[in-house]
């Protein structure tokens, strides 16, 4: 395990991620079946929904060369599949390039998605390169149920009339060293993930990213964009720049340097003794999602 986790982007963004039309309501394929809901007179079936995404990603100040260890994809698969994966920039104290666990991990995840499985679990399994990341998978079925599964601290909101009506929790074993997939035997698994579900509805927005979006955005920054900005491709746009923005303004008292001072993490006394305090942003990498609810077309319905 690897204590500190920072994400980037390495190889051409063809090679990091598997985007499915972002801007158009995805068909359909991913989890089982189920019947149609019958209501009561007049009989109604329910609209089958999906995913409108749209993606940003900026690379850490110092690694742009290079593009970043984070990686994510996109599927239309079902309702629409959203993965991110975080890789820890830690390894590269050991010579190992950070990126390519994070990378592999996405590239395996983007090819079973057809699997009823458990997809964390398969997607580990299958990756044999040298590290490990933060990961978080959002799946969302026609029917309306989203499913996550999270290890470690990216993240996920769910928007609905101006508010934020869930949040994940990071999964930590120390400030600053969240809980990973790994490469190492000892570690975590699919097992640690946070795995929960939740029904969603048209209109509902889901904001997804890595830690570098949440520790440098505050929850009613990300609501006054969404608000602001109707369209997924610019409103993800805009999280990440403003994340991007934060995260190099060293009197900017972001939602990471909160959490610092709250665990004790502070200027020297004397410092202190001035009227000073730690402040900043999180120089980072920035992978931000964003998907919108909708109805599928009738001509798109299985």
């Amino acid at each position: 395990m690897v204590g500190s986790s920072s994400l980037e982007l390495i190889t051409p963004l063809s090679q990091r991620f598997f985007l499915s039309s972002p801007l158009t309501p995805f068909k359909s394929l991913a989890f089982p079946s189920k019947k149609r809901p019958l209501f009561s007179a007049p009989a109604r079936i329910r609209s089958e929904l999906s995913f409108s995404v749209g993606t940003h990603l900026i690379p850490h100040p110092a690694k742009v060369d290079k593009g970043g260890e984070d990686a994510f994809f996109v599927s239309g698969y079902n309702g629409g599949v959203l993965a991110v994966a975080d890789g820890v920039s830690g390894w590269a104290e050991k010579n190992v390039d950070p990126a390519l666990f994070s990378q592999e991990l996405m590239a395996n995840a983007s090819g079973l998605v057809t699997d009823e499985e458990i997809l964390l679990r398969k997607a580990h399994a299958a990756t044999s390169s040298m590290g490990s990341a933060t990961v978080i998978i959002a799946m969302l079925e026609k029917n309306g149920t989203l499913k996550i599964a999270s290890v470690g601290d990216c993240g996920l909101r769910v928007l609905r009339n101006g508010q934020v009506i869930f949040s994940t929790q990071p999964q930590e074993h120390y400030f600053d060293c969240p809980y990973q997939l790994s490469s190492e035997i000892i570690g975590q698994t699919y097992r640690d993930a946070m795995v929960c579900s939740l029904e969603l509805i048209e209109g509902d927005t889901i904001v997804m990213g890595s830690d570098g979006l949440f520790d440098n955005v505050f929850d009613q920054e990300i609501v006054s964009i969404i608000y602001r900005i109707d369209d997924v491709t610019p409103a993800a746009k805009a999280l990440a720049d403003l994340a991007s923005s934060h995260s190099t303004d060293t009197d900017f008292d972001s939602p990471y340097i909160i959490e610092a001072r709250s665990r004790g993490f502070d200027v020297p006394l004397w410092k202190k003794i001035l009227g000073k305090k730690l402040t900043g942003g999180k120089p980072d990498d920035i992978t931000v999602i964003v998907g919108r609810v909708v109805s599928l077309p009738n001509d798109s319905r299985a």
